[in-house]
Formats: structure tokens, C-alpha cells, sequence
């Protein structure tokens, strides 16, 4: 398989695929590339429907000029931690695509992806600038979107400086918070029922759907205290704790649950 990155002649292979609307694992295989390597080239410029070979060329030899000419990452340049800092690279660009595949803009993911892969889960601004080679205008407007979604902290260090952090809690509050979004939609299903009137076919649709997504969001509810344990174990007690919670989910269908 080759390696290394991609010829401009690739990237032309890629365009006509997306031209002839064929999925990125099949334009992969026709080049002999790794699926996530043609995920990442196309949607970090300009996805799907605006990818040009020649610009996405161009953009890249430009990337790597600034890489060049900017100082050295000071996360990735660490040889005494054991990491290669190009598989960390690589791993933090596949998880910035796919935070951007389920929903998520560019920069808020790579902002994500960056405290996801440091130890201490968290950086200032000034440090996510230099780790991503952008603005710290960028920055703070991804950080203000991932806070506003609850899935950063923010924390003062011993110097008074803004860190942003990404620790299991987070997870588990995003989780509740989506619950609870999905909680208020089925209020909101449910108040148009009288209106439509009871028992005609949109009032029945209605109904289910509502009963549905009240279903999903108590199973959320649940399944987030009985696993939020999990974010706290260390490896060698893993084990232990999913067992623990599966144990308790099923004593919970046991006993019955979930709203009608």
C-alpha cells in the first residue's frame, strides 16, 4: 500500500470519483489508500460536493509551507514519551473527520480532537493556536461553540490563564444535555395532539413518534448513571465496571422501565 502524501494525480482519481458519486472506500481501493486518507482529503477541502484536485493540491503545499516556516508543535515533538508524533497527528486528523461527519464544523472538531489527545486533557488558547497553526480568533470562537454544547470546561491555571479541558464528566453532561434537548422535543410532539385532534392519522403519528423518542431519551437518562462509573476506572479495573453496569441495566429491564 502506498504511503506517504498524496500525488496531484490522486487527487484528480479522487474528483472524478466524486464525480461518479462513488463512496470513499471504493475510491480508496482504486488507489490503494487507506479509506480514512481519502476522508480526510476530501473534507478538509471543501467536502463532497466542492472538492477540486487542483485547489486541494495547491492548499496543501501551502499547509505544509506554514508547517515549515511556524515553530514546531511543542505536543508532538516529545520522542521521550514514546509517541510517534505522525501516528498522533494522523489519529487526531481521523477523529477531526469524524466529529466533522456527525455534525460538527471544522474547527470546533480539531479543538476537540486536540485536547482529546494531549494527558492532561486540557490547553490554553495560545497553545491550541500553536498546536493548529490558526488564529487565536478561530479558537475562540470553536471554544465558545463546544462550551456552549457542554462538551469543554473552561479553568483558570496558577498563572490566571483560560484552559480549556475535556475530562469524562464532560461526556457524561453532554449526554444528559442531549437527553434532555430530546426530552423537550417530545413535549413539544405532544402538545400538537389535541390540536390535530385525537385519533386522526397525524395525531397517531404524532403519538408515536413521541412515544419513540420519550423511550430513547429515558433509556439515555439511565444508561448515563449506570456508565458514568466507566469514565473514572483506571484500565486494569475496567472490566470490573462494565460488568457492573450491565449488571445493572439488566436488573433495571428486569423490573420493566421506560415511559409509556
Amino acid at each position: 500500500m502506498p504511503g506517504g502524501r498524496l500525488t496531484q494525480q490522486e487527487r484528480q482519481q479522487i474528483a472524478l470519483g466524486l464525480a461518479d458519486d462513488l463512496a470513499y472506500a471504493e475510491i480508496a481501493r482504486r488507489l490503494d489508500r487507506p479509506t480514512s486518507t481519502i476522508t480526510r482529503e476530501v473534507m478538509r477541502n471543501g467536502g463532497p460536493g466542492n472538492y477540486r484536485a487542483d485547489l486541494a493540491h495547491r492548499a496543501t503545499e501551502h499547509r505544509a509551507q506554514r508547517r515549515t516556516a511556524l515553530p514546531r508543535d511543542p505536543y508532538t515533538d516529545r520522542p521521550a514519551d514514546g509517541r510517534d508524533p505522525e501516528a498522533v497527528r494522523a489519529y487526531e486528523e481521523t477523529a477531526t473527520t469524524v466529529f466533522m461527519h456527525s455534525g460538527m464544523s471544522r474547527m470546533p472538531a480539531r479543538v476537540l480532537a486536540a485536547l482529546m489527545v494531549t494527558d492532561e486533557g486540557a490547553l490554553s488558547a495560545a497553545e491550541l493556536a500553536q498546536r493548529l497553526q490558526v488564529s487565536p480568533a478561530s479558537i475562540s470562537k470553536a471554544v465558545a461553540f463546544l462550551d456552549e454544547q457542554t462538551m469543554i470546561r473552561r479553568e483558570r491555571d496558577d498563572r490566571r490563564r483560560e484552559r480549556y479541558l475535556i475530562d469524562g464528566d464532560i461526556w457524561y453532561q453532554a449526554t444528559i444535555a442531549s437527553a434532555r434537548a430530546n426530552a423537550a422535543v417530545v413535549a413539544t410532539i405532544r402538545e400538537g395532539i389535541p390540536v390535530l385532534g385525537p385519533g386522526t392519522p397525524a395525531a397517531t403519528r404524532l403519538e408515536n413518534i413521541a412515544r419513540f423518542l420519550d423511550f430513547v431519551s429515558d433509556g439515555l437518562f439511565r444508561m448515563a448513571e449506570q456508565a458514568r462509573e466507566i469514565l473514572y476506572v483506571t484500565p486494569e479495573s475496567d472490566t470490573e465496571a462494565t460488568e457492573t453496569a450491565e449488571a445493572a441495566e439488566t436488573s433495571e429491564d428486569k423490573g420493566g422501565g421506560g415511559r409509556s
